[in-house]
């Protein structure tokens, strides 16, 4: 046990500070609200003479080519997805067909009104760099127009002497391509269906019709062989289809360009379940039995009512894999996975009852069962609740974990303690007082007085810690190691 109270700690804010760039826009899908609307929009464009569609995409194209790149190829696409709203056996020129797709797409700013709660991982690119440095990923949650959260990346460098380098991010900005028709285990999908209580003679049906690895798109064509919808009389088989169709389409793989930089890729809301939000991505750069490594984050999921916490995937920061996490325990928020198997299982930290810290082990990555309590709050400044602040970090002094403390009038506190290396359910140190607190210069955003990260890094013997600020920003501190486990009761 650590006992020294007495040890200051010097927990330095060096900058620099991240704000939301609205001028980063993607092009998005833009739908009205019904069908009737959107056929309407077709029919004034085909109403055009040729020379006015002409006109008006060459306008298009002049004012929004320079802030986008292959404008004309997601107007392409947009009509291909619109189509279904033109008359039987029309004909169009190419310009005709790009200026539909134009009227059904918008800008959105993913970072318009905040840019906040980082994590922050060794870049897999660790070469040209000075001795001691390090390169880096810094994934941030950003919000837009109605507060939709996504992921979005930044990259830089710590110098040897624990500066901050942000690399200026490219000006365009991209979302990924969904990979068409990737596989699903069968056994994998039953045991998910089973643990969400979907399970039953209807799955089993459709299901018993799919191959060991099927795609989406063969288990909409059994569905629908088979007369079995989600739009059917029979109230059991309809849940129980919404229900194959839900877990399908959130479990899904995208790829970004592999020439595209990494400051230039969003993670963008795809399903129903994020359809409100992905938030809080805690990326840790995850140690395999081979000694190879994968970056798995855990987030949440929100779809304007509820809160999921789900996984996400990467080998590269170019292909993405997100999953559903499955089981009793996979509840509330704040779930962080250690960076490597403990005793043969994976370890988290999580959450489940909204005010204290707990831990929990699987032998399978994506099913969690029973969670154990592990740290409740103690000091003033964390009465109301706790939670992580992102993946433990391994030293040879134990498990360090950043935390999270809510005290009087909702202020958050960052703080700190330690857990045993080969028995992480036991607590061998905690900061009495904060690590880092909302100064008065932080204490103004979209919600005040709140310090917030969702990862640090260990730069030799100090700690890298990026934070947000009242929800809005983000900057970064440094604190001693060596200081920080002295400072542990």
């Amino acid at each position: 046990m650590i006992t020294n109270t007495r040890t200051v700690l010097h927990t330095k804010r060096i900058g620099p500070t991240l704000t939301p760039d609205r001028s980063r826009v993607l092009m998005r899908p833009f739908c009205p609200t019904t069908d009737d609307i959107s056929r309407r929009i077709v029919a004034r464009v085909m109403a055009l003479p040729e020379e006015e569609v002409t006109r008006l995409l060459g306008q298009v194209l002049g004012e929004f080519s320079n802030r986008h790149e292959q404008v004309e190829e997601v107007f392409w696409k947009r009509f291909e997805q619109v189509n279904i709203y033109l008359e039987p056996g029309a004909q169009l020129s190419s310009e005709r067909r790009m200026l539909i797709g134009a009227y059904f797409t918008h800008e959105y700013s993913p970072e318009s009104a905040a840019l906040f709660n980082p994590s922050i991982v060794p870049h897999p690119d660790q070469s040209g760099l000075p001795k001691g440095a390090l390169r880096f990923i810094l994934s941030l949650r950003a919000t837009g127009e109605g507060h939709i959260s996504s992921i979005t990346f930044r990259t830089g460098v710590v110098s040897a002497h624990h500066r901050i380098t942000l690399t200026p991010p490219v000006p365009f900005v991209t979302e990924p391509e969904r990979v068409p028709n990737a596989a699903y285990v069968k056994g994998l999908f039953i045991h998910k269906l089973e643990e969400a209580g979907v399970q039953n003679d209807f799955c089993r049906r459709v299901l018993d019709q799919l191959h060991e690895d099927f795609t989406l798109k063969e288990l909409r064509q059994v569905l629908l062989a088979s007369g079995l919808t989600t739009d059917t009389s029979d109230a059991t088989a309809a849940r129980a289809a919404r229900g194959l169709l839900l877990l399908a389409e959130s479990n899904y793989e995208v790829n970004f360009a592999p020439d595209s930089h990494v400051s230039q890729r969003v993670l963008f809301p795809s399903t129903p379940s994020q359809s409100n939000g992905i938030e809080d991505a805690r990326f840790v750069r995850f140690q395999n039995d081979d000694g190879s490594f994968t970056y798995y984050a855990t987030y949440t999921a929100y779809d304007g009512k509820i809160t999921l916490p789900q996984l996400l995937e990467t080998p590269d920061f170019v292909h993405f894999k997100f999953s559903t996490l499955n089981g009793p325990a996979v509840q509330n928020k704040g779930m962080a996975l250690f960076p490597r198997k403990i005793n043969g299982q994976y370890a988290m930290l999580s959450r489940q009852d909204d005010e204290n810290i707990l831990l929990m082990f699987s032998d399978n990555i994506r099913f969690w069962q029973t969670p154990k309590m592990l740290l409740s709050p103690a000091q003033p400044w964390e009465f109301f609740k706790i939670g992580n602040c992102g993946s433990p970090i391994e030293t040879e002094a134990g498990w360090l974990v950043l935390s999270h403390g809510v005290g009087a009038m909702r202020k958050y506190c960052l703080g700190a303690f330690l857990l045993d290396l080969n028995d992480p359910a036991r607590v061998i140190g905690r900061l009495r007082e904060p690590l880092l607190s909302p100064n008065e210069t932080e204490r103004e955003g979209y919600v005040p007085n709140v310090i917030y990260t969702c990862g640090a890094q260990l730069h030799g013997r100090e700690l890298i810690i990026p934070y947000a600020m009242s929800d809005s920003a983000t900057s970064f501190a440094t604190v001693s190691l060596d200081e920080l486990l002295a400072a542990m009761e």
